[in-house]
């Protein structure tokens, strides 16, 4: 054989000298996003820390890891301590130093609220650099896994059989307390403790119950709340034409209490049993929301709750627009959030509301493609007859297609790229902070991207 082939010598190689100067650029996102932490204020966290104790990490040198590992898909806290180690732009953003993971866990769970804060900081830093001019957004939703199993979850229906059971078990116990003393009891039994244990569980029955109810009632005022604009938009069509309006009277919902098949989880109660997106199957999951701006595709807005739909989560993600950065002129959302109290709130914000009022089918003809703009209906019209011809005009169609190119993508950045598909945090609190955090990483994921104005 004449080729020849360079080889490595791998003794030789552990011998090398570099400087991480030498293999991390200038226009590095670990570079770029220690220069952002550099433009926050971080005084809010260092006014919990206390006065006593010993020397302790840096916010900024913590911060960065969580953003860097957030906004490239590193999310466990362990993995993180590891790149200290391992990984260059982790060695260059820690220092040198490495923190161990449970300082990493700590102080992410433990800042949750103050880096809600410097999400809104971020979005004030792309404003000031002139690459986020608030305009027209999109807003949709995505489910994510929520850490807790399946297996660990009961039905209502499944619940009340456990707690008469354990009744009668306990009821059985304390009988046999009463005999303790002429003996006979089986070897090894001890009668408090299992009397104890079960109504420990009862206890945990109880409080499942409670939230059970609880979420029933709310289901309930939904419902509610959407049978009484029915009946509005029916009476003021009525007065408007003088006639009585055509179809059946939507019927008022009945206060049932919780149903059967409602289920409640041990080791998250927050989260809900939620249909998937991918394989139609069911889990443990949490609807996050984002609002993401036409022009520079940032996040900038964000919540998550645990129903199931998306009718009522369009309100919480608009309100979660920082102030600072402006109010959006028009939003775009898809027929999940169709409801007149959705169209009647972001009109009296004077947000101008482009909501889907059905699905629209994936293989138009050129004859729907290339129609002419329909007419106007009529004064007296439906609010949903109004919405369907709103999108139907020139401005509806161009603004609401955005929706495609805008916050669609960057839920598929998320879950995708970054590879964001479970929370490692528990509890609604803890998963909306940590939500937040996975939106900021992906804002200067996109601001590092745009390059405008940063030296």
């Amino acid at each position: 054989m004449t080729r020849k082939f360079s080889k490595v010598d791998y003794e030789k190689a552990l011998d090398q000298t570099i400087t991480i100067r030498d293999v991390l650029p200038p226009d590095h996102l670990a570079r770029f996003v220690v220069r952002v932490i550099s433009w926050l204020d971080l005084s809010s966290i260092y006014a919990k820390y206390s006065d006593k104790g010993g020397e302790a990490y840096a916010p900024e040198m913590l911060l960065g890891l969580l953003f860097y590992g957030y906004a490239t898909g590193v999310f466990s806290s362990r993995k993180i301590e590891k790149a200290t180690h391992e990984s260059i732009p982790f060695r260059f953003l820690a220092g040198g130093w490495h923190p161990d993971h449970d300082t990493i866990a700590n102080f992410r769970k433990t800042f949750l609220p103050e880096i809600t804060d410097l999400f809104a900081q971020v979005l004030v830093v792309a404003h000031e650099l002139g690459v986020l001019r608030l305009g027209n957004i999109s807003i949709d939703g995505s489910k994510v896994h929520a850490d807790a199993s399946k297996s660990h979850a009961v039905s209502y229906g499944r619940l009340l059989q456990l707690e008469q059971r354990l009744r009668a078990e306990v009821e059985e116990l304390l009988a046999l307390a009463e005999k303790v003393d002429q003996g006979g009891l089986p070897e090894g039994l001890d009668v408090t403790f299992e009397i104890s244990l079960r109504q420990k569980r009862l206890l945990n029955l109880e409080q499942a119950k409670a939230v059970l109810a609880a979420r029933a009632q709310e289901r309930y005022e939904a419902e509610q709340a959407e049978y009484e604009a029915k009946i509005r938009e029916r009476d003021e069509k009525a007065k408007k034409t003088g006639r009585k309006p055509r179809g059946k009277k939507p019927k008022p919902p009945t206060a049932t209490g919780p149903q059967a098949k409602d289920q409640y989880n041990f080791t998250d109660p927050d989260s809900r049993i939620m249909k998937n997106s991918t394989d139609q199957g069911f889990d443990q999951h949490y609807n996050v929301q984002v609002a993401v701006d036409h022009e520079s595709r940032l996040v900038v807005g964000y919540s998550v709750s645990n129903h199931p739909t998306d009718r009522g989560e369009a309100m919480s993600t608009v309100d979660a627009i920082p102030a600072e950065i402006g109010k959006p002129q028009a939003a775009a959302l898809d027929t999940g959030y169709w409801s007149p109290s959705n169209v009647e709130r972001l009109t009296s914000r004077e947000i101008e509301p482009y909501i889907a009022t059905g699905r629209d089918s994936h293989h138009q003809s050129w004859q729907e493609r290339f129609a002419e703009e329909p007419v106007p209906p009529a004064q007296e019209a439906s609010l949903i007859v109004k919405m369907a011809y709103k999108l139907r005009t020139a401005i509806g169609k161009q603004l609401y297609g955005l929706r495609k190119s805008t916050v669609e993508p960057v839920i598929g950045i998320v879950k995708e790229i970054l590879g964001f598909r479970q929370f490692s945090l528990r509890g609604a609190v803890a998963v909306a902070g940590e939500w937040c955090l996975v939106c900021l990483a992906y804002n200067l994921k996109r601001l590092h991207a745009l390059r405008v104005g940063v030296g």
